[in-house]
């Protein structure tokens, strides 16, 4: 409910528009009806009766109903056929964002991909066991909710490992975590953990190990313990159900760029993208990395939505132009930075938020139109004298009842199906 009243109070760009317009039009009007009703009979044009005609048509000819009307009816009956889709949209003036990208920007991990990674493979080193790496890894990441982490923990209890009370967890953002297990500093994260805060040399055979699970569009992750490199683990994760088709749509709706962001190693996230069709990859990049791309690629292509789930994509949703979060599996913070929830968790449903948008945008132009151009009609031909009252009447109500039935159309509205 707290949503929905946010969505009302928050105006579009063409409703400030025609808020401006009415605050200085109709002062204007109501100074032009006096001098039309006083003006033409003191220098002896006509009499007072028929100045004070034309001033009444005109009083009604430039009452701004139908603009007053058109546009929020649009974008009441945008966001209304959008909230009965699945997909709620926080106002107006997101509306009407959403409806003028040019560029769209998706966290991979939970949002191009399921996020529901599997352990595939557990390589030892330094005479470790398989056991012993996996035990020790899902000690550690049993402290924390990232998928990944929730991945590891799984194959763990898969295998019946009985798990220690790890003390403590260190986040290093972009890099993995740390933690001690059994009196014992473990590191589980990327090379770079190891490298710049581990301050650890990587074998050659660590390096070759990770390299091949990456180029073979794995996630993996090392872990050491008290300064020796005891194995590193491969996961998978694989991309939501018609992702690629709906990636197609958005394209073929006018959205070119479609830009994968992830803190991932990029030869992952480049064989993830071929899968799925994205035009660009961003990779290896931390939580304020994500946020300073979507800043260039605002300056790159204008209006840029970001779409993701987590913590970490909050700044990105809050800087974009339009923040999009997935509602389902999305966290409250990703949820409330938004501008655009996706309630099912639906990716499928973007290309409808899109095309509707793009819908509202195009009956809002209509409805300027219309209402403006029966406006500048009306007064010309009131002051003119060649309009009766009556039908003065009859087209002033019936451009507002025009309007607000164009815009009831979005209330219908469904993405158009490519047929060939």
């Amino acid at each position: 409910m707290k949503m929905v009243a946010e969505a009302q109070g928050q105006q579009s760009p063409t409703q400030q528009f025609t808020d401006r317009f009415t605050a200085r039009f109709v002062p204007i009007v109501l100074i032009l009806v006096v001098l039309v009703a006083v003006v033409p009979p003191l220098v002896g044009l006509m009499p007072f009766s028929e100045s004070f005609y034309r001033a009444m048509l005109l009083l009604v000819a430039a009452s701004p109903c139908a603009l007053a009307v058109g546009t929020p009816a649009a974008v009441l009956a945008g966001i209304a056929q959008a909230a009965r889709n699945g997909v709620l949209i926080k106002g107006g003036v997101h509306l009407e964002n959403l409806g003028r990208l040019n560029a769209m920007a998706f966290d991979k991990t939970g949002t191009l991909t399921q996020g529901k990674f599997q352990v595939t493979d557990v390589i030892p080193f330094n005479g470790t066991n398989p056991d012993e790496v996996l035990r020790l890894a899902g000690a550690v990441e049993q402290q924390s909710n990232h998928p990944l982490a929730l991945a590891v923990v799984r194959a763990a209890r898969e295998k019946k490992l009985t798990l220690p009370v790890a003390d403590g967890l260190e986040n290093i953002p972009g890099r993995g975590v740390r933690s001690q297990v059994e009196g014992k500093p473990i590191w589980i994260g990327t090379l770079k953990l190891f490298e710049e805060n581990a301050g650890k040399a990587v074998d050659t055979s660590i390096r070759q190990t990770v390299e091949q699970f990456e180029s073979a569009g794995r996630t993996t992750m090392t872990i050491g313990r008290d300064g020796i490199f005891l194995g590193v683990l491969a996961l998978a994760d694989v991309p939501r159900p018609r992702v690629a088709e709906v990636l197609t749509q958005l394209r073929n709706l006018g959205v070119k760029h479609l830009i994968m962001l992830t803190g991932d190693n990029r030869k992952v996230a480049q064989q993830i993208a071929k899968e799925i069709g994205v035009t660009d990859v961003e990779a290896e990049l931390l939580p304020e990395d994500k946020l300073g791309t979507i800043q260039r690629l605002q300056k790159a292509y204008g209006a840029v939505a970001m779409t993701g789930d987590g913590v970490n994509d909050a700044p990105a949703l809050a800087t974009a132009t339009v923040g999009i979060a997935m509602g389902g599996a999305g966290t409250a913070v990703a949820l409330e930075t938004a501008d655009v929830a996706l309630m099912a968790d639906d990716l499928g449903k973007l290309p409808f938020a899109v095309g509707l948008s793009r819908a509202s945008r195009r009956i809002i132009q209509q409805n300027l139109a219309i209402s403006l151009g029966v406006i500048a009609l009306l007064i010309i031909t009131s002051v003119l004298g060649l309009v009766q009252l009556s039908w003065a009447v009859v087209a002033h109500e019936g451009s507002t009842v025009l309007v607000a039935m164009n815009a009831l159309r979005l209330l219908g509205y469904q993405l158009p199906r490519k047929t060939g």
